[in-house]
């Protein structure tokens, strides 16, 4: 909440009211700082297009910057069009911003590519357009679902059979294992997470493979992901229920990458490629995985299950590997 002194106190996620916005403007409140940061940013992700309006039009600099972008570049990132078009009035879609991109052309990436009227010259590169069509049918392929608690390991260039293979794995196919297995389907948080780590399923799909467990961690661990990527890149995730979701990246058999936030914005220092797959695949970390990977699954089942194989991994340290 902000301090009573700027004008916003009590202003939390809504922004919505331009009634209430332009009242407490009137009386006072700093159209530059709300707790610090700047009102029009806030509006514009988390606002209505009246309300950036007003905003917009008693702030010195409509494309003044905050954590190195302007309230346009965050009304086109958090896909919210009419808060874009609203401040187009005054501010410039052309600047360039994050990776090189502008808020203008990263939307020609993304679901309303005629947001803003486009300069001569100014168009996606064929690699650009062909990752933003990708990522529409990828998204679309794999729909909306719950994967909190799942842990995924997104495999590039080689099938189910090579990573069973590789992590010396072996297929539940009967006996007591399966007895367990059906069990923890029906009910995968009665096990303790110790008894559950070491089964897991995989799945081949296109580009790759998938190795999954819905209630656990366990092919994100370090020992897995080096084991997986050898000769190969894959990505690691889990949906972690109480901080969110963490990444991994492995290649050639080297944790590169770890405590990733897949599915998250964008950040500063981060490449062209970067910022345009973080726009592409915000608030969607599974598909960000997948593609991450170059994994063209045409539905969600290799995440979901079930899988192609149910295996139970070798008991070892997978943490040190």
């Amino acid at each position: 909440m902000a301090a009573a002194s700027d004008g916003w106190a009590g202003m939390g996620w809504d922004w919505t009211d331009a009634d209430d916005i332009r009242r407490r403007l009137d009386q006072g409140a700093d159209p530059e700082s709300w707790n610090g940061s700047r009102p029009l940013h806030r509006a514009a992700v988390f606002g209505s297009p009246e309300a950036v309006t007003e905003l917009a039009r008693r702030v010195a600099d409509v494309d003044a910057l905050e954590n190195g972008v302007t309230a346009l570049w965050e009304a086109v990132l958090s896909r919210k069009p009419a808060n874009a078009r609203a401040l187009a009035a005054g501010a410039d879609p052309w600047r360039p911003s994050l990776g090189g991109w502008s808020p203008g052309r990263l939307s020609l990436a993304g679901p309303t590519p005629e947001l803003f009227a486009v300069p001569e010259g100014v168009s996606l590169s064929d690699t650009e357009r062909a990752a933003a069509q990708e990522a529409h049918r990828l998204t679309t392929a794999l729909g909306e679902f719950y994967y909190d608690g799942t842990g995924l390991a997104c495999v590039a260039g080689i099938d189910a059979a090579e990573a069973v293979r590789r992590l010396q794995a072996t297929p539940v196919v009967d006996g007591e294992l399966l007895d367990v297995l059906n069990e923890l389907l029906e009910d995968p948080y009665a096990y303790d997470m110790d008894e559950s780590l070491h089964i897991v399923g995989v799945t081949s799909v296109p580009g790759g493979c998938v190795v999954t467990q819905p209630w656990g961690y366990a092919p994100q661990m370090p020992g897995v992901l080096a084991r997986l990527s050898a000769g190969t890149v894959c990505y690691g995730l889990y949906a972690n229920p109480k901080s969110g979701n963490q990444g991994s990246i492995a290649r050639h058999g080297t944790i590169e990458g770890s405590d990733l936030h897949p599915g998250g914005g964008p950040d500063e220092n981060d490449t062209s490629e970067q910022v345009l797959a973080s726009y592409l695949y915000q608030h969607d970390a599974v598909a960000y995985a997948c593609a991450f990977a170059g994994l063209r699954p045409t539905d969600r089942r290799a995440v979901t299950g079930p899988p192609d194989v149910w295996v139970e991994l070798p008991r070892r340290d997978y943490w040190s590997h």
